[in-house]
């Protein structure tokens, strides 16, 4: 039964060449916070994911793209997983999303829980306490490792609360919450927990043209007993919340990675990797 619900799965994705908006997503900032490996229905029952949802814009059939973690934050921000199958670090010469960003002269910066880097210091290791670099995706790319200017835009989380007093948050962020924040090695309600104690307070006061999207990098269908992934729709839990959102919008187009990538090149005015963000479904239905 699961292999033929997977089947369909995959007939029932569509594809579609080189699509524009039907209209240029109402935003120009957006912050993406990731979770970790939590189905659809887990995260969709916490308290403050779900006020959200009923608050902004709720993608009741979105999907993560693959298994594991880190080609699915790959797929996020470069358009491909590059046939990358396991947590391992990888160093790829390709192009980014960050790159679209400095072509277009638009900032950006990775907010990094428990990132011991420091200006002019990219670090590189795979952990540190509770930080991981699989789930930092820009740390991927040879550019970025290469050239201190780049790397310094990965800066440890707690420059996050600064920024957003200052009103001096990026045209693009990333938040990567920390191995216990994220749910990887506790679970979702330790990580609702975790997002209401950190956003919710700064909810009455989020800037009018920053968009807020969570998500979560896939779902939680790794089986410990076979160590391997169970086949399924890799359906996961994502809202949008702010700056142009439709407030109690629900959608039930798919959508996944790739839309939410393509999404932002158009907000923001960027080019297209011309990977597979060049032909995905962009999130078109949402929008005030």
């Amino acid at each position: 039964m699961m292999n033929l619900i997977f089947s369909l799965a995959l007939i029932l994705q569509p594809s579609f060449a080189a699509v524009k908006p039907r209209r240029t997503p109402p935003f120009h900032k957006v912050l993406i916070v990731i979770f970790e490996n939590t189905n659809y229905k887990d995260a969709a029952k916490q308290p403050f994911m779900a006020s959200l949802a009923k608050k902004g814009a709720l993608l009741k059939n979105y999907h993560a793209v693959t298994h594991p973690s880190l080609p699915n934050y790959l797929a996020l921000t470069s358009g491909s997983s590059w046939k990358i199958n396991s947590d391992d670090d990888v160093s790829l010469n390709v192009r980014h999303i960050g790159d679209l960003l400095n072509e277009a002269h638009k900032s950006w910066k990775v907010y990094a829980e428990a990132y011991p880097g420091k200006s002019g210091k990219c670090f590189l290791g795979s952990y540190a306490g509770t930080y991981a670099r699989k789930h930092v995706p820009l740390l991927s790319y040879q550019d970025v490792q290469k050239t201190p200017a780049l790397c310094d835009k990965i800066v440890n989380a707690n420059e996050f609360a600064r920024d957003f007093k200052k009103k001096a948050l990026p045209d693009f962020a990333l938040y990567i919450p920390d191995l216990k924040n994220d749910a990887h090695n506790t679970d979702v309600r330790y990580a609702d927990h975790w997002f209401k104690k950190t956003f919710g307070p700064l909810l009455t006061h989020w800037p009018k043209d920053e968009l807020l999207v969570f998500t979560f990098d896939e779902d939680g269908s790794y089986n410990l007993r076979t160590r391997g992934y169970n086949k399924s729709a890799n359906r996961v839990l994502t809202v949008l919340y702010g700056a142009g959102v439709r407030p109690g919008a629900a959608s039930r187009k798919w959508y996944d990675h790739y839309s939410l990538l393509k999404t932002v090149e158009a907000a923001l005015g960027l080019k297209s990797l011309g990977q597979k963000d060049q032909s995905a479904r962009p999130i078109d239905d949402v929008w005030k």
